[in-house]
């Protein structure tokens, strides 16, 4: 794994544009194609397994937290925790997440985080770098078949009872409304009846105790890139444990999507090399450690202990996570490429890996100014 030095390409605006990434320049520079990463394939096999390997994990880690009801761990409030067991014995079925891990090309990748609910930097890992591929390496190749793997997913889903769903984000997200539109294709060419509509226009309906759109047409299936634990929150949140709709994705990725998790994990699986120490109290770990609040996102609240701490940046802002509880994780520094800090985002659809994303930051805290920096294979 090596980090290349580039000259963008003289029409990049245009091909993001083209590709509905019209999100591209926000907070100044987040679509970065001055630089790239090259893998060899030996890399990017061990990114796969260990991939394929840590989503196996945490499904498991699912099965403990919801046979030993272990939900007040999570935060996840009380009148969820049937919906939530409810939806793991249903087998109720996932679209997609994305593993941030640590790593150099060297030993083995460590797990960060999973964003198994909520994921976001889809549309740029999957259509917009492989466009820069074929722009500026047309006979190399690129971990990602996202694409292909997330129309494939949505033939299952139509056959599962999403055949008609409505994708809904806030109104007021350029990113967030790009990914999930991109999402609303990807449906739409797997025959899906795939329809838009924003959190805001979300109705119901107390007559046929049911959620509907602006038309007053029932939501059957809902894909939501909008956090469980904010739907909880909304007016609405009252009707969810009544299972008014299908859902994408299910209440059981309340687990996954939830810092918790990595304690369970490290549980269960103590010692994994792909794992770093996790707990809910820094007592048993060095003086280098990271806190982390269950429900943080994109690194806010975040914060770093011991002397890695002065090395560290803080978190952009103090941000609204914390008052849920916190996990106290090992510290396994960002790979240092001449002062950039890339974490790999290893993605997951259905059951499958399906490619990768690198955001690269000056600060080894990956935030949500942090930028996007395409890859390819050597």
């Amino acid at each position: 794994m090596r980090r290349e030095t580039e000259v963008p390409r003289p029409h990049w605006r245009e091909r993001c544009e083209q590709a509905g990434f019209t999100f591209h320049s926000m907070d100044g520079t987040y679509w970065d194609e001055s630089a790239c990463y090259a893998f060899s394939a030996e890399q990017i096999d061990r990114l796969e397994a260990v991939s394929g390997e840590m989503h196996a994990m945490c499904l498991a880690a699912a099965d403990t937290v919801v046979r030993e009801r272990r939900f007040a761990e999570f935060a996840i409030p009380e009148p969820f925790h049937d919906l939530v067991a409810e939806s793991w014995n249903a087998g109720q079925p996932s679209l997609f997440g994305r593993f941030d891990f640590s790593w150099d090309g060297r030993g083995e990748p460590r797990l960060l985080e999973y964003n198994a609910d909520t994921p976001t930097a889809l549309l740029e890992a999957s259509v917009v770098q492989w466009h820069w591929l074929e722009d500026t390496r047309p006979d190399a190749d690129q971990f990602n078949s996202l694409h292909e793997k997330l129309i494939a997913r949505m033939r299952t889903l139509a056959e599962a009872g999403f055949g008609r769903t409505h994708f809904a984000c806030v109104k007021d997200s350029e990113e967030d409304l790009g990914n999930t539109e991109y999402l609303r294709d990807c449906a739409l060419q797997a025959g899906i009846d795939a329809r838009q509509l924003f959190i805001e226009d979300l109705g119901w309906d107390p007559a046929g105790r049911g959620f509907v759109d602006l038309d007053g047409r029932p939501v059957e299936a809902l894909f939501k890139l909008y956090p469980w634990e904010w739907l909880a929150r909304e007016s609405f949140g009252a009707h969810l444990p009544q299972q008014p709709c299908r859902m994408l994705e299910p209440a059981w990725k309340m687990l996954l999507s939830n810092k918790a998790l990595l304690v369970v994990l490290w549980e269960l699986y103590y010692g994994h090399p792909n794992l770093l120490p996790a707990y809910f109290s820094p007592a048993r770990l060095g003086a280098e450690h990271v806190r982390k609040p269950l429900l943080s996102r994109e690194g806010a609240n975040v914060s770093v202990s011991g002397r890695a701490g002065a090395l560290a940046a803080p978190a952009p802002e103090p941000g609204p996570y914390g008052a849920e509880g916190h996990v106290y994780q090992g510290y396994a520094p960002l790979p240092d490429f001449g002062g950039r800090y890339p974490v790999i985002g290893a993605w997951i659809v259905g059951p499958q890996a399906a490619g990768i994303g690198i955001r690269e930051d000056d600060t080894p805290i990956t935030r949500n100014t942090s930028r996007f920096v395409p890859h390819y294979l050597d």
